[in-house]
């Protein structure tokens, strides 16, 4: 796994390093200039170019600049070093080294022009540490913030790297290490695929459909048909032994011929290892009562996505206080906005934050879905980094749902089950978008690309 620290977590590991282990703050600046100046030369071999600008600020952002810029020097590079008093870019490379993490306000003035003429340089920018103007807790701009090719991460990756606008501001992001040491290990954190692939171990030959659990998920109605189609087909692929799908009789009609290994319910059943409600079922009082039912009588995992949240926000989520089984929460930020009563723009403004507010508060694992998406039960939390514009469709949510609910039947955590699947549909999305394009990628182009996923991730 990889961390990923807040500013002040990073602060925190900056001092603790410092006043426990003997390396003081010169020499960390010396190693970040170093680290930096390499990444600098190797994008500069690459583009056969010889002519850098490092463009400094007056922080230890600036510090890094300035030991950098030195560095290159002494390698033989053409360096013209500025700061505010910038009037034209000469370098085929802009180093970035104005603001760094502890940036706290709106950027205006002339460090607003100098973003601007980075911007429209035309050169390749690397930024130091994080991109100037981009805040390194949540990854929104702050007023205006510069477009990097490459953000050389010092240390640590940043949470505003992942987080709302970090991903398309940051270009690519090489982190490295100058020696900071962290002291403590409960830090927000992205899996790798190394790490997922300890959900998809090897099955044992002697084994039958009973050993895999029972996924049953509650989904679609006379409208939504499409939304109980795309979560059954993903339950299908997610492993677990059986699919049941409960759901009116215009949609069990419409579906069977389609997918005659499913078994179709007219209620949910509680003998399942896991249960999925919400996907197309409309966000009725007989949904809520679904869900209330199920809080108190059902032990096993229940997870409640779409119009069953919304039911939640309708009708009240505190019967989620009151519950017998394990909950998995799937809303994306508007849902869970209704949800919690947070309004959206302090969601966007501390995410990690809200999400293991609520989680802890209520006793569930919850799944906030966006560009990145955060995934916490009150005590760890992690970062989604995979998949691409591609899921930014309907039908998403519904395969997300389908393929979690069976993943959870058969066995996973709901924390875990949560990374996994998000993770593996994910890199079924990037798959499917690298052969039909994000514009073009559909919901059954990547549900036709999961087994690829799955493979690369299967031991």
């Amino acid at each position: 796994m990889e961390w990923v620290l807040s500013n002040a977590e990073m602060r925190a590991a900056d001092s603790f390093t410092i006043e426990n282990l003997g390396i003081s703050g010169g020499q960390l600046m010396k190693a970040a200039g170093k680290a930096i100046a390499d990444e600098v030369e190797k994008a500069a071999k690459k583009l056969n170019v010889n002519d850098i600008t490092v463009i400094c600020g007056t922080g230890n952002n600036g510090g890094d600049g300035y030991i950098c810029a030195e560095e290159l020097k002494n390698r033989g590079y053409k360096v013209d070093v500025c700061d505010r008093y910038l009037q034209h870019i000469t370098g085929a490379i802009v180093v970035d080294c104005i603001f760094g993490t502890g940036l706290c306000r709106e950027v205006t003035g002339e460090y607003a022009e100098i973003i601007d003429k980075i911007n429209n340089s035309g050169a390749y920018v690397i930024s130091a540490d994080i991109p100037s103007g981009l805040n390194g807790n949540n990854g929104r701009i702050m007023g205006c913030a510069v477009r990097a090719d490459l953000t050389v991460a010092i240390a640590e990756y940043k949470l505003g790297m992942f987080l709302n606008d970090g991903p398309d501001y940051c270009g690519e992001i090489i982190k490295k290490d100058i020696g900071i040491s962290l002291p403590e290990s409960s830090y927000a954190f992205m899996a790798t695929c190394r790490d997922i692939s300890e959900f998809y171990p090897k099955r044992p030959r002697n084994s039958h459909k009973g050993s895999y659990g029972s996924a049953n998920l509650v989904a679609g109605s006379h409208k939504y048909i499409g939304a109980a189609a795309l979560s059954t087909e993903a339950a299908l692929k997610s492993g677990c032994g059986y699919v049941k799908l409960t759901s009116a009789e215009r949609v069990i009609n419409a579906l069977a011929p389609k997918f005659p290994q499913a078994i179709y319910l007219d209620a949910p059943d509680l003998s399942s290892d896991a249960i999925a409600i919400g996907m197309g079922c409309g966000a009725t009082e007989v949904v809520y009562e679904t869900i209330k039912k199920l809080l108190t009588e059902y032990s096993g995992n229940l997870l409640i996505d779409a119009d069953g949240l919304n039911a939640l926000a309708k009708f009240g989520a505190d019967i989620l206080k009151t519950k017998k089984c394990s909950v998995i929460l799937t809303p994306h930020v508007k849902e869970f906005s209704r949800l919690s009563g947070i309004p959206v723009e302090e969601i966007l403004n501390d995410p990690v934050a809200v999400t293991k507010s609520f989680a802890k508060e209520y006793g569930v694992t919850l799944v906030l879905k966006s560009a990145t998406t955060v995934i916490c039960d009150g005590e760890k939390t992690a970062l989604n980094v995979t998949g691409n514009t591609a899921l930014a469709k309907g039908g998403s949510g519904d395969m997300l749902s389908g393929y979690l609910c069976g993943t959870l039947a058969r066995g996973v955590k709901p924390f875990e089950a949560a990374l996994c699947s998000a993770f593996a549909l994910g890199k079924a999305a990037e798959i499917a978008a690298a052969e039909k394009t994000e514009y073009c990628a559909t919901a059954k182009d990547i549900l036709k690309n999961l087994h690829i996923s799955v493979k690369r991730l299967t031991h």
